[in-house]
């Protein structure tokens, strides 16, 4: 996976906008004004790039068991995200159900207003 594929990727979804909420470098994206996905442009551009993603704690655990590329989150709740180091064992659709994954975590999580209004947006 490359940057642009990820980028447009989180972009395509309900609602979502992007942030540099920390310094220029970490790409945040939100839903509802809560982070799901992000990742350090400087380590995309390195070749070694990776994404924070919002997992449910117990499926969490089972990825990190079974992928050598995903690793308790970095700078982040070791409970809730998750790091995934991208173009490792983990592949692009498989990166891509984990970043719908975190996103729908995140979206079920905003109350039923905020939902419904990022529905209507996008009808």
């Amino acid at each position: 996976m490359n940057l642009e594929t990820y980028y447009e990727y989180c972009l395509s979804k309900k609602g979502v906008t992007e942030h540099f909420p920390f310094d220029e470098d970490t790409l945040v994206f939100k839903v509802g004004s809560k982070m799901f996905a992000l990742s350090s442009l400087i380590q995309w551009e390195k070749g070694s790039p990776s994404i924070n993603l919002k997992c449910d704690p117990e499926r969490a655990q089972e990825l990190r068991a079974e992928y050598d590329a995903i690793q308790p989150g970095y700078h982040m709740s070791k409970v809730h995200w998750n790091t995934i180091a991208v173009n490792k064992d983990v592949s692009d659709s498989f990166v891509k159900e984990l970043i719908d994954h975190s996103y729908e975590l995140v979206f079920k999580s905003l109350t039923r207003k905020i939902q419904n209004e990022i529905i209507e947006l996008e009808n």
